[in-house]
């Protein structure tokens, strides 16, 4: 705990955090008496005891003293006490600024979308104004992250502006870098596309300095971020072809398995040569016959989460329900064989080491010579797979609430996952973030100098991804453990987030940040488009930040009684999704459950089908699979959400949890 001693004057700015939509919500009371021009009263109107505030300004020290001169103060709380992004529009109008901007810089004024409009404006890179740099490269992984985020912001908002681009960008996608194979059973994804003044070229192998000439696994994996969203909202099974295609990919051209003439080890390699399409290609380099997080972890949410949200129940009265049924099977295999591995490969032997390994051999042992990375830590790899490993958890929770044979193994693996993740979260809690001005540090080294908890890689700075992952984990595992410190670093994570990371002026998102929260915008850190900068991260964390507030977190303001008593604020928790089934879906439902959550979580409120609502007998509230007719198809889809409560510790403890006995309802009552 640190004790800082901060003063004020006449000279110190007051505000309440702002959102995307650039809106004044200072509403904060006046103390009664007040005088504007008064400091200490302005001082009294402001601080509060326990309240979370943002303060900027100059550190003096004087005499042995030391104290910070407050320039600007930034509340993190409206007038009723409650946090200004836990409010339940919050994530919805920030991922809609999003969206907006990144169609405005793109596409200008156009509000419906072909896919020739991507083929003449979309970009990769776009400087710090969303205009088009020099480079005209169009990046097929990156465009896909775009699809993911303009697919994510129609599912929170229902806007139709967000499912016509997506669908335009996943059609663009599809035609565009879609390769083949002789046979129509697998598929690669090319590169990207760069326009020139005689034609355009398509590149096949990558471009990004770390994987250039190759075609690496966590490009493929992306490629199918976009198209597993937008199948999410649309069902278009030609979509789903080609993610079929691309999954027959990873595990025949991929993975490590004696068939092929590997190791056997599992798992699955980093790189391809293009000519040969082989991972033990000597022209590889650095990257022959590797693996890493990347090709083992980015399964898991880039596309496994999703892909089995939509598959699993299994589409009802489809003609094609054995493909289905193959391919779930599959999906549930990546996603077993990934998470082992992360359980059973990625922490260091040395338990000192508090972060996982990242990069490997292919018999995995912990490569520490490779490139850049050498024996350093990403921090945000830690907090994301803390975060992925109890979505996993939650699943394996919900199989076993099936009532097969495997229901014990069910739930005793999903403890294990659950172990593991709260484990990794609280080391990075330690050593992983910033406790005196808020977010998550980038890399570090695995292990620092003697007698130092911690050692930068190269400097004390702050990327966007990891400040996403880490909001994600604390807010995931709070729902886990109701741990009130993981809710605490959830708060001051979001607050950080919320103060430093967006950029008001451009309505985009700042790349990197210093310690203090002070934009670095030179070089490629300063576009707001680039190779590592997309639709993906931002939208991914609008959309799941605000699920899981209404599901985990619940409000802690206070409201004045006419009596003159003060209570918590009656705060619907429930949320909406939105769905539009194409016109020609070959099945008679839709799979609708937001995420991996907690059996007995959450419920279905309400239905709307194109306006109409459904009779509560029309649908069961806790089966998440929407029965359509005909009539149903290209029509919006509005599905309300009732959270049930979090997870109660007490239960977590035993072998079994079950769905009766494990949550708390929403007072917080057993």
């Amino acid at each position: 705990m640190f004790l800082i001693t901060v003063g004020g004057g006449g000279g110190t700015n007051y505000d309440v955090v702002r959102n995307m939509d650039g809106l004044d919500r200072n509403r904060i009371p006046n103390p009664d008496p007040y005088n504007p021009e008064n400091p200490a009263d302005e001082l009294r109107k402001y601080i509060r005891p326990d309240t979370m505030v943002s303060v900027r300004g100059v550190e003096v020290e004087h005499q042995g003293q030391r104290a910070i001169w407050a320039q600007s103060i930034t509340l993190m709380v409206g007038e009723q006490g409650n946090y200004m992004f836990e409010d339940t529009h919050w994530w919805l109008t920030q991922i809609a600024r999003f969206a907006d901007e990144w169609l405005d810089d793109l596409f200008q004024d156009r509000r419906t979308y072909e896919w020739d409009d991507f083929s003449a404006l979309y970009r990769t890179n776009l400087n710090i104004l969303g205009m088009p740099t020099d480079d005209k490269v169009q990046e097929c992984a990156t465009l896909s992250r775009l699809n993911y985020g303009l697919s994510s912001a129609y599912l929170l908002t229902g806007a139709e502006r967000y499912r016509l681009a997506a669908k335009a960008g996943v059609k663009y996608q599809r035609e565009t870098f879609r390769s083949l194979s002789h046979d129509g059973k697998y598929c690669f994804w090319q590169f990207g596309k760069r326009q020139r003044e005689t034609g355009a070229n398509i590149i096949i192998g990558s471009e990004n300095p770390d994987d250039a000439g190759t075609i690496p696994l966590y490009e493929q994996i992306y490629a199918l971020a976009g198209l597993t969203q937008y199948f999410r909202i649309s069902q278009d099974w030609s979509v789903l072809q080609d993610i079929h295609r691309t999954i027959r990919v990873f595990q025949d051209f991929y993975r490590d398995d004696p068939a092929f003439g590997y190791g056997g080890t599992g798992g699955y390699f980093s790189h391809l040569d293009p000519a040969t399409l082989r991972p033990d290609v000597a022209s590889l380099n650095q990257n022959q016959l590797r693996k890493n997080w990347n090709s083992v972890g980015d399964h898991i949410p880039a596309y496994l989460v999703n892909l089995i949200l939509a598959l699993d129940p299994v589409p009802q009265e489809a003609r094609n329900t054995h493909e289905s049924e193959e391919l779930l099977e599959v999906c549930r295999g990546i996603l077993k064989e990934t998470s082992e591995i992360i359980l059973d490969r990625f922490p260091d032997k040395d338990p000192a080491i508090p972060y996982v390994n990242e990069r490997f051999f292919a018999n995995w042992e912990p490569d520490h010579q490779w490139g850049w990375q050498q024996n350093r830590a990403i921090v945000g790899h830690n907090f994301k797979i803390a975060w992925n490993l109890t979505r996993t958890a939650h699943y394996y929770r919900t199989l076993a609430t099936k009532g097969d044979a495997d229901a014990a193994a069910h739930n005793s693996y999903a403890k294990r996952l659950e172990k593991f993740a709260t484990e990794l979260l609280d080391r990075m809690s330690e050593v992983g973030i910033d406790l005196l001005r808020g977010g998550c540090f980038d890399a570090v080294e695995r292990e620092p100098v003697p007698g130092m908890p911690m050692q930068f890689a190269w400097s004390n700075t702050k990327d966007f991804w990891q400040q996403e992952q880490a909001i994600l984990a604390y807010l995931i595992l709070h729902g886990v453990t109701q741990k009130s410190e993981h809710l605490q670093h959830a708060r001051a994570m979001m607050a950080f987030w919320n103060t430093y990371f967006l950029d008001h002026d451009n309505r985009g998102v700042f790349f990197r940040t210093t310690d203090m929260g002070m934009p670095v915008i030179s070089g490629t850190y300063g576009q707001k488009a680039s190779h590592a900068v997309a639709g993906y991260h931002s939208f991914e964390l609008n959309y799941l930040a605000h699920t899981y507030i209404c599901m985990y977190v619940r409000p802690e303001g206070r409201v004045q009684t006419p009596d003159g008593t003060s209570a918590f604020p009656v705060v619907d928790h429930n949320f909406c999704l939105f769905f539009r089934v194409e016109a020609d879906c070959p099945h008679r439902s839709l799979n609708v459950l937001p995420d991996f959550v907690p059996p007995g979580s959450v419920e279905i409120a309400s239905v709307v089908v194109g306006g109409v609502p459904r009779e509560p007998e029309e649908f069961e509230k806790d089966k998440f699979q929407i029965i359509l007719s005909d009539d149903d198809l290209d029509k919006q889809i509005m599905v309300e959400f009732r959270p049930l409560g979090g997870i109660n510790p007490a239960a977590m403890a035993s072998e079994a949890i079950g769905a009766k006995d494990a949550f708390y309802d929403m007072e917080g009552k057993p």
